[in-house]
């Protein structure tokens, strides 16, 4: 980091310090009742540090709560009301008070000594089980709990997120959020190795037994980086914080080849919890795909009948452990760190069919295989601390993340060509070396300060910095006829990336009777560089931007509520997107990125509405997005039938939508989940070639039945349906599948032992068309086949 970069981070720091003190004296203390109190246990006498304190309303709301420090006293602010409280700490009976009335004239109350006495001698026996809902709602952002859907015992995080409402995972592994692939994927709210600089690739390594939920937010504030033009998917990893040693573990064995194990477990005595989640899988997962496609030249018909065949065998590595230290229940440190490895090995072979007008002519059929060898660690160091002030909100966080990669990718391919008799032409033989390493090294700082005023107001700041710098090293040569390796023109390079961003943001909200709003605003300076280094080639690129958001609710009732929002959100270009490295597996279908990529811009509107039933719940977002630059990867195809597909920026893209999600409990053993997404696009590539535009309209669907039957058994029954979608150069064909889960718990309730069949049909293939002035395709892929898995869960003490 030069000296340059280090002054202007340090006058954006001291001028974020001095407005955050600024602001802590500005507005004014909330007028509050305090409760205050000491525990102990019953015989003893001695503290109970690190208790529980809830405050409920006479209609048992929760409004307050607390947690005792280390010699057993607590001070909790409690608006005025009548609220009881109730004291909890684990293998104790619970203690609840009388009502009591809080007012100006009686503000401070006293509790005095309450003692607790002890439910068992032998605190191994107590088993403590809650479980909560799988979908929690609120108007900005939908909370998923991820540990109550049985399909997800088992498998990975890609899995998840394939299970989840707006959500779609196509079955080349990349996510797409209401349609839209330009989603920004975080790990416990920033940036993470266990993703993967390379896209949502990292999910597939990371075990569904290391997530405790997943945060689905559409139309993000000002708060959250403008990164992710669809939105923001924030993956949340377990961390219990209980006292004492607990945790849980998992078993897996599938077919095709799914082993693992992964632990979960905290130890927290007095003022520091342990934490440590380790996850273990070994997998062989087969894969098919095929290819059609016609070239036309000025008076023949190339065809080509193209088909792959392959596995890809894989052991995957995650770990992440660290400590909470609690200077008190307000001041909390927060020290992690995760290392990942993955080691796979994977053999795919291709077969090739030429021939010329007609698809019977046969002329010539090649055979190629891939051998490849991919090693991928990658590590993760984060330091967080909170502080909480005595007014309920008032907040300041800090935190620092640096994040390692490194990949190593060596291959080698071999190629035969035949006559139709399978007589071998050895002057075609082909022997290719592919080599690619790829290094990541990312500092990330944030700190974000909340104040609360008035009655319901809040004022948020914040300030985030990034530096990344991105390095592919690659060398793909040809085997000679005097057998000797030499570079094919065009793939010797290094590719370096750089990229710094520093970004600032202000939010201000407040609530008048049943309205609220919120408006924010988010600026962030972009400086990347592009370089490569054979070539001597440079791309330098700085701009800065602004991003408003604005979120306005009106609340009919508690159970009927109404909002509408604004964000302007980007998309940069990320690493795989720029680096020109070419993918060399297949001899006729080359993938590459573009360095010459800019940003695409979005405006997204929203009014969404939300509704509580007896029996269940609605929630309903019309949207509407408008995205300039958008970028889409594009296909060409060369007279010998070999093609490059790589992105481009077209014009731009204008889409809106209806989403309805819903549960619904007919009875008390049966509830229902249904999600559909219906959605218009309007596409403009017409700067790349005339006739790329597309209308298209397209819907999602999927609904989950879950049974809850005698003798603790569940069964939960899934299907799902993406329709046909248009593109730029074609369509994208719609696909159905469904899933069978059953559960069962055992060992008087520690256990659960679940069952899990996701695509029973084997039915989740990847089809579609593209089309261009010279050609026709038509390809259909598999990357992963109907799983079957048995998993074994086991809880300590949870």
């Amino acid at each position: 980091m030069d000296q340059t970069k280090l002054s202007c981070l340090g006058k954006f720091g001291a001028f974020l310090s001095i407005a955050i003190l600024f602001n802590t004296y500005a507005f004014a203390q909330q007028n509050q009742a305090k409760l205050s109190g000491t525990i102990h246990e019953k015989g003893s006498e001695n503290p109970l540090g690190f208790a529980t304190v809830g405050i409920y309303s006479e209609k048992d709301s929760l409004v307050a709560g607390g947690i005792s420090e280390e010699n057993g006293k607590f001070s909790i602010d409690v608006p005025n009301g009548n609220f009881y409280a109730l004291i909890e700490f684990m293998g104790f009976e619970s203690h609840k008070t009388r009502s009591i009335n809080f007012s100006p004239q009686n503000n401070k109350v006293d509790l005095g000594i309450i003692t607790l006495e002890s439910t068992s001698e032998d605190l191994e026996e107590v088993v403590v089980r809650g479980e909560k809902t799988i979908m929690e709602l609120s108007l900005d952002k939908r909370i998923f709990n991820v540990g109550k859907d049985l399909a997800n015992a088992g498998g990975t995080a890609n899995d998840i997120l394939m299970n989840l409402p707006s959500i779609a995972v196509d079955p080349e592994g990349n996510v797409r959020l209401r349609g839209s692939s330009n989603v920004r994927i975080l790990i416990d709210g920033k940036p993470s190795g266990l993703v993967s600089f390379k896209g949502s690739s990292g999910l597939r390594q990371l075990p569904a037994n290391m997530i405790d939920r997943v945060e689905v937010i559409t139309n993000p504030s000002a708060r959250y980086e403008a990164e992710g033009m669809a939105g923001v998917i924030n993956i949340i990893l377990k961390k219990e914080n209980n006292q004492g040693f607990n945790g849980s573990f998992e078993v897996i064995a599938g077919t095709p080849t799914n082993l693992g194990f992964t632990a979960n477990l905290n130890y927290r005595h007095k003022k520091i919890n342990w934490f440590i989640n380790y996850g273990l899988a070994h997998r062989r997962s087969p894969n098919v795909a095929d290819l059609y496609q016609e070239v036309y030249t000025q008076d023949t018909t190339f065809i080509s009948n193209q088909t792959r065949e392959g596995t890809v065998a894989s052991w995957n590595n995650n770990i992440r452990g660290g400590l909470d230290y609690y200077f008190n229940e307000n001041s909390i440190l927060t020290l992690s760190y995760i290392w990942r490895r993955s080691d796979a090995h994977r053999l795919t072979d291709f077969r090739y069919e030429d021939s010329w007008n007609t698809i019977g002519n046969l002329q010539t059929y090649s055979l190629r295989t891939q051998d490849e060898t991919e090693q991928e660690p990658n590590s993760e160091i984060s330091a967080n601390y909170k502080r909480a002030f005595e007014q309920k909100g008032h907040e300041l966080t800090a935190t620092f993340t640096y994040l390692n990669y490194w990949e190593n990718s060596d291959q080698i391919f071999t190629q035969n060509t035949y006559s139709p008799e399978g007589v071998e032409d050895t002057s075609l033989e082909q022997v290719q070396t592919s080599l690619n390493d790829e290094y990541e090294n990312q500092y990330l700082v944030m700190l974000d300060y909340v104040k609360p005023f008035a009655k319901e107001g809040k004022f948020e700041t914040g300030f985030r910095t990034s530096f990344r710098r991105m390095k592919n090293d690659y060398l793909v040569q040809e085997k000679g006829e005097d057998g000797e390796f030499t570079p094919i023109p065009g793939l010797d390079n290094i590719f370096l990336y750089d990229e710094n961003i520093m970004a600032a943001y202000g939010i201000i909200g407040n609530k008048t009777n049943n309205w609220s709003y919120q408006a924010g605003l988010r600026v962030e300076n972009t400086d990347v560089k592009t370089i490569l280094e054979e070539t001597n080639e440079e791309n330098p690129r700085k701009y800065t931007n602004l991003f408003p958001s604005a979120h306005l609710t009106y609340n009919i009732t508690q159970e009927n509520a109404f909002q509408l929002s604004y964000s302007r959100r980007v998309q940069r270009p990320v690493y795989n997107d720029l680096s020109p490295y070419v993918t060399f597996s297949d001899a006729r279908n080359f993938s590459s990125g573009n360095p010459d990529l800019n940003p695409e811009y979005t405006n997204a509107f929203e009014l969404g509405h939300i509704k509580y039933f007896d029996k269940g719940t609605l929630f309903s977002t019309v949207y509407y997005r408008s995205t300039d630059e958008k970028i889409e990867r594009l296909r060409t195809v060369n007279n010998d039938g070999s093609s490059v597909t790589k992105p481009y920026n077209l014009n731009g893209e204008k889409s809106f939508g209806l989403e309805l999600s819903g549960d619904y409990r007919p009875k008390e053993w049966w509830k229902i989940d249904v999600n559909v997404n219906f959605f218009h696009a309007k596409i403009d590539g017409s700067n790349i070639q005339a006739d790329y535009t597309a209308k298209t309209y397209s819907w999602l669907f999927r609904q989950t039945s879950r049974f809850t039957l005698k003798n603790g058994l569940d069964i939960q029954f899934r299907a799902n349906y993406e329709a046909k979608q248009k593109t730029a150069q074609g369509i994208r064909k719609g696909i159905f599948f469904m899933d069978l889960s059953a559960s069962k718990d055992i060992i008087k309730d520690r256990g659960t032992l679940t069952l899990n069949a996701t695509d029973i049909l084997n039915s989740r293939i990847n089809r579609n068309i593209t089309e261009g002035d010279n050609f026709y395709t038509e390809a259909s892929s598999q990357r992963q086949m109907r799983q079957i898995n048995l998993t074994m869960n086991y809880r300590l003490k949870q």
